[in-house]
């Protein structure tokens, strides 16, 4: 049976770019420590930097703004704790409050709330974080904690139901308090542009894989001029602000997939073949009865499409399109290794326990989309048939 794979937004198939550039990278042979300053070592060195600049030129900062990392879990744990350690505890030893919404990815959540002590913004039902909702936040800090958040989360799209966030609009509001901001843009680089600079965004996190390159590799972009505590120490690389051997071939297939990505036309071009694809995903979805869309139904990254499906649980639905060939994702508790129902849609008041995610990306076919299509329908039915009448 041919496979048809619909869960990009976990993680994307490697560009031919990316294994083309490990693979020569591979064929010369060169092992050496890119700190060392023996023929090899430079050899290693030249091939991190040049990487690293391929990295820096997709997000339009400069190389000494980007700090290399084991990807985008670890860039964010970065964040955290590199504003987080340097500000001290809230009066009375109180952990350093940190503002973050419900709809931000675990591993925002978990390290903010291992490092500081979170004030929640709250989001509206499609997911968006306002700017308005985050000033509440801050003052609501400064009465809970004695003062106002050390860094406040806002992510550039969500890793669930695709919605963008008005990312500029918020680092204007966290910028009359003097906060820095950190924007998880993992879910959105590659797919929609990612700019520190016109965002005004002081530390923003990006993930290899998910844009096409190899896993196991990522990248914290800092503001310029910015210095943060290292999460991890022991070593001078990054400039000390990660220490540990670099993972050059994980590097230089990261900066492959950059460059292919800052080809003129080529983001525009994918972008268009997502939107087509997810636009008859979702039309041919909206056919079967009671299923709704989730999130944004305009700004939303262009490879997401996250539905309500009613009358029957995720696990058996994902069940069922994994049977007939079809790989999707659900922001249930089913889908993942905890027994909880999904923060984000908890928090934006939908049914997380009958969610959907549709994901596209470089490799997606008119195959795969027909073939989801064939056989949604009939999954759905086939379920609802045997849980019997509802109500």
């Amino acid at each position: 049976m041919a496979r048809h794979y619909l869960d990009h937004a976990s993680t994307t198939p490697l560009r031919p770019e990316s294994r083309a550039a490990m693979d020569a990278w591979d064929a010369l042979g060169v092992t050496a420590d890119p700190g060392r300053v023996h023929t090899e070592g430079r050899m290693v060195r030249a091939a991190l930097e040049d990487a690293r600049d391929q990295v820096a030129a997709l997000f339009g900062v400069r190389s000494r703004q980007v700090v290399l990392t084991s990807g985008g879990t670890e860039a964010v744990n970065a964040a955290v704790w590199g504003v987080v350690a340097g500000s001290g505890p809230s009066a009375g030893g109180r952990p350093a409050p940190v503002a973050c919404a419900a709809v931000e990815h675990a591993s925002v959540r978990d390290a903010s709330a291992r490092h500081g002590a979170i004030v929640a913004v709250e989001v509206d039902g499609a997911g968006r974080i306002h700017p308005d909702a985050v000033a509440d936040a801050v003052v609501r800090a400064g009465d809970e904690h004695g003062r106002p958040p050390v860094l406040v989360h806002c992510q550039a799209a969500n890793h669930e139901v695709g919605t963008i966030q008005d990312v500029a609009g918020v680092t204007a509001s966290c910028r009359e308090f003097g906060i820095p901001v950190h924007v998880d843009a993992v879910a959105a680089a590659g797919h929609v542009a990612v700019d520190l600079e016109s965002w005004g965004a002081d530390l923003v996190s990006v993930s290899s894989h998910k844009l096409g390159g190899p896993a196991g590799v990522g990248a914290l972009l800092l503001r310029r001029g910015l210095r943060i505590d290292p999460l991890l120490v022991g070593g001078e690389q990054e400039r000390g602000r990660r220490a540990g051997l670099e993972n050059v071939m994980g590097s230089i297939g990261f900066g492959a997939a950059a460059a292919a990505l800052s080809e003129p036309g080529r983001l525009g071009h994918e972008q268009g073949a997502a939107r087509r694809h997810t636009a008859r995903l979702l039309a041919g979805a909206l056919e079967v009865d009671d299923v709704v869309p989730y999130g944004d139904p305009d700004l939303r990254v262009p490879h997401i499409v996250c539905l309500g499906v009613g009358g029957v649980e995720a696990e058996p639905v994902l069940l069922g399109l994994d049977q007939a060939g079809i790989a999707v994702h659900s922001g249930s508790s089913c889908s993942s290794e905890s027994l909880e129902p999904s923060p984000v849609l908890e928090a934006m008041g939908v049914d997380g326990e009958r969610s959907l995610r549709l994901s596209v990306g470089w490799s997606t076919t008119d195959d795969d989309v027909d073939a989801f299509l064939r056989a949604f329908a009939g999954v759905v039915g086939r379920l609802r048939g045997l849980a019997g009448p509802t109500g």
